[in-house]
């Protein structure tokens, strides 16, 4: 991805899919080495290990989905851009090799139709839109209020496709592993439509939504090289740099990351003071009923807010919903100012003309910049740390504050370093059947909405439940 957009594009089109089986078949041969090493600079990859926990229930799913009596949505956790391999991993391997020990006879190809946020393509190239369109992909632009041909193509495939589809109804990574951001109402939506639809078409399938938790740990505490993180993002920052040695208290780390945290903190707090113009009160002191961390966490949410306000203006739109919401509007924003859907033909513009799009497209990938900050962070929570001091827990957010840094000094998506070998654990928890709920509510549209939002709270809580015991 180059460093930032100088120029306008034109626009986003949909890529449709063509789903080629012996495509599928390559990838699934690279996908051992995909995970260990890293091929793309995005890619931290170095997953040595994917255990996988009550996959007979997916081996079952699998046998009714092709004997035609059930269709069925995988929900699955995104804390980290490597879950659709880890995903695609639990589908070719240990799948069928379970299906196998349970004597539950299984055709290939044991794989998934899948949504993907169109704009991977655009910082990870062309190719990945090339690949993804022949494995299973369909895009989505995450912040359109009705991506019609997205959905739509989603809603056939879940009602007659051949396979299942996958979704991760968090809507992006957040970088937690035992933390599930708000899930968005699109999956629980999905499964009323697909059961509306097949009523249409008197089918008589059941519809499942099947909630799949994904988390990550290093094989070996990575102290060493948190150390050696740590060391870089405090010389980075201008700190002074803390000679920890071989000294790996938790407690070291912790106050480490701390002082990072506020002195970042202090600093962009100045940054929109004084070059935005912004109302930050300056913290001179912490109420004793405030916890240091909690002090962290609302001075970091306030920060967030103002960079949010700043892009917001600069866009025209309006503050709605959480951090996450109104992240996805201001990306769609600035896409619409980039990839411009009212320029027929760019090349054809008058120099002009041409000047101000590109001058439009430039300053709005820039104010995107204040955006992509507040998304490295939307998962970070008072007493993630506190609550349970892991190394894992520990890395998570030295590798955000390393997100912070790098997208500020190089305006790009960063090449996260490897902190060390680590192991991927897969839960696939018990079938939520949609059908059941739909006969309850007999088509009431008011009542389906209310039905979508509680389907959608019920999701969450058994993806965050399954975290909370695995861990």
């Amino acid at each position: 991805m180059p460093k930032s957009i100088r120029c306008t594009q034109p626009p986003l089109k949909f890529i449709p899919h063509h789903f080629n089986p012996f495509i599928l078949q390559i990838f699934r041969w690279l996908l051992p080495i995909v995970l260990r090493f890293r091929t793309r600079p995005w890619l931290p990859a170095g997953i040595v290990q994917v255990e996988a926990e009550n996959v007979e229930t997916l081996a079952k799913l699998y046998q009714q989905f092709q004997a035609g009596k059930i269709r069925f949505l995988i929900a699955f956790r995104h804390p980290e851009v490597e879950d659709p391999l880890c995903m695609l991993y639990l589908l070719s391997y240990i799948l069928p090799r379970v299906a196998r020990q349970q004597d539950i006879q299984l055709r290939s190809p044991l794989h998934s139709y899948f949504l993907y946020d169109r704009g991977m393509t655009i910082w990870a190239g062309d190719w990945l839109g090339w690949l993804f369109s022949r494995v299973g992909g369909v895009p989505i632009r995450r912040g359109r209020r009705l991506d019609r041909k997205a959905i739509q193509t989603a809603r056939d495939l879940f009602s007659h496709g051949q396979m299942p589809i996958a979704v991760a109804p968090e809507g992006g990574n957040n970088g937690h592993s035992g933390v599930v951001s708000p899930l968005e109402p699109g999956v629980a939506q999905l499964g009323f439509w697909c059961v509306e639809d097949l009523e249409k078409a008197q089918g008589d399938e059941t519809v499942f939504i099947v909630p799949v938790a994904i988390q990550y740990s290093y094989v070996q505490p990575p102290w060493s090289r948190l150390n050696w993180l740590l060391s870089k993002l405090e010389a980075d920052s201008g700190l002074q740099v803390v000679e920890q040695g071989s000294n790996h208290q938790l407690e070291v780390y912790y106050q480490r990351i701390c002082c990072l945290a506020e002195y970042l903190i202090t600093q962009m707090e100045e940054f929109y003071r004084r070059f935005y113009h912004r109302d930050i009160p300056k913290t001179n002191s912490v109420d004793e009923s405030t916890t240091r961390n909690q002090m962290i966490i609302s001075r970091l949410h306030h920060l967030m807010d103002i960079a949010l306000q700043v892009a917001e203006e600069y866009f025209g739109v309006t503050p709605q919903g959480n951090f996450i919401d109104r992240c996805r509007r201001l990306e769609e924003a600035g896409w619409n100012y980039i990839y411009r859907d009212d320029l027929a033909d760019i090349d054809a513009l008058a120099p002009f003309q041409r000047g101000l799009a590109d001058w439009v497209a430039c300053e709005a990938d820039l104010k995107m910049q204040h955006m992509r900050i507040v998304e490295t962070f939307v998962g970070v929570t008072a007493n993630y740390i506190q609550e349970k001091p892991t190394p894992e827990r520990l890395a998570e957010t030295a590798l955000l504050m390393f997100d912070l840094l790098s997208r500020i000094q190089e305006s790009t998506l960063p090449g996260r370093p490897s902190l060390g070998f680590r192991k991927a654990t897969i839960t696939v928890g018990e079938p939520i059947s949609v059908t059941e709920r739909w006969q309850k509510i007999a088509g009431d549209r008011p009542a389906t909405r209310q039905a979508v939002s509680q389907l959608t709270k019920d999701l969450q809580n058994a993806l965050q439940t399954m975290i909370d015991y695995t861990v």
